[in-house]
């Protein structure tokens, strides 16, 4: 495909995960992390992305809190170009809010929207796959979003199923209209739906004209559209000073609740390029290199400092001091400056009780 001068990126980095704790809190969530070598999540995914536009045409949505954080690690960036959200109002505002701002820029302007913090393997097949969904938005007034083929029947995601085929794109792509999404499944119906090949994992990756998806909200989600109207007609800094009455004013909601689940002309090109979005630390463990007794060691800095002694299959993230281990099998051992913690693999996803705890009894320093 030609390049096509209208494409802007829109990169959602505000989210303050936890699912990572204790190296993801608050003041320092998933995306400014460095799990797989020596750039952050955040970093890995703008480069993956420059692949696809050049980085004038990059948008960082992120919260007021990191502002600081992202130009820091992206310094190519236009500094106009990193969008401070004055609070946390879920997904359908910002990425409205991204994609406005892109129209500001270029009134036909195509946006692929992407999360700051989730890993692809294959980039060549992601840029491929990306490159199509951008022709099919620019082609027409769907809205398009990219089902990841699944690889096992997880729990930790949403589904997409498909319609009807639409048709064939280039070298084996082909289009899909959307059916239904369903919410994170348990094992025995994500099993079910992955034997029928008609679901997909949802990544919230989504490709759309501005037009579209203005049109989509004036159709779905008419007070949001009304709240941010005077974007529209807004550029530079006058942009951003605009943004605390508008998020004051408008609803906490997700672009699948607000848009996706009712848009009909929203169609699905799958995508098979090695997504994930790291959800727990059991994920990190199956994505890093392992050494000869099944162990990944990691630090921030340097070589992890680990002694091991008839362990196995264990995950380390040390913290500079000697983390020793004798005996231990399958176990994750996160090592920071204020917080150890010790936890079964199998039981990664449990961490969140842990923060859970926390919040109830206050113990904000830790969170």
């Amino acid at each position: 495909m030609p390049h096509n001068e209208h494409v802007y990126a829109v990169l959602l980095a505000g989210g303050g995960g936890t699912r990572l704790w204790p190296k993801s809190r608050e003041k320092t969530p998933k995306q400014f992390l460095k799990l797989f070598g020596n750039e952050t999540m955040l970093q890995y995914t703008v480069h993956r992305i420059t692949k696809l536009v050049p980085w004038e045409k990059i948008i960082v949505v992120t919260n007021m809190k990191y502002q600081s954080e992202v130009l820091k690690e992206l310094p190519k960036i236009p500094k106009e170009n990193i969008i401070s959200e004055p609070e946390k109002k879920d997904t359908a505002l910002a990425m409205l809010v991204g994609t406005l701002y892109a129209r500001s820029l270029d009134k036909d302007a195509i946006i692929i929207n992407s999360a700051s913090d989730h890993v692809v393997s294959d980039e060549t097949e992601f840029v491929r796959v990306m490159r199509a969904a951008v022709q099919v938005a620019a082609g027409n007034e769907s809205m398009v979003t990219v089902g990841i083929t699944p690889t096992h029947p997880a729990t930790g995601f949403g589904y997409i199923k498909i319609g009807h085929d639409l048709t064939k794109l280039e070298k084996g792509l082909s289009l899909f209209s959307v059916d239904s999404f369903t919410e994170k499944p348990n094992q025995a119906t994500a099993r079910a739906f992955i034997s029928t090949g008609r679901y997909f994992w949802n990544a919230n990756m989504y490709v759309w004209s501005s037009t579209a998806l203005i049109n989509a909200f004036a159709k779905h989600m008419p007070e949001m559209l009304h709240q941010t109207e005077r974007l529209t007609e807004t550029k530079g800094t006058a942009f951003v000073e605009l943004l605390p009455k508008i998020y004051a004013k408008s609803e906490a909601i997700s672009i699948d609740y607000a848009i996706s689940e009712k848009a009909e002309n929203l169609v699905l090109i799958p995508g098979d390029f090695g997504w994930n979005d790291v959800g727990d630390w059991k994920v990190v463990y199956e994505l890093e290199k392992r050494d000869v007794d099944g162990n990944v060691f990691l630090s921030d800095s340097n070589e992890p400092n680990v002694l091991s002694i008839g362990s196995t299959d264990n995950l380390v993230h040390a913290n500079g001091r000697l983390v020793a281990l004798v005996g231990i099998k399958d176990m994750v051992v996160i090592d920071t400056n204020e917080i150890l913690m010790i936890i079964p693999k199998n039981q990664s996803q449990d961490v969140k009780k842990i923060v859970e705890r926390l919040k109830e009894e206050k113990q904000v320093e830790y969170l």
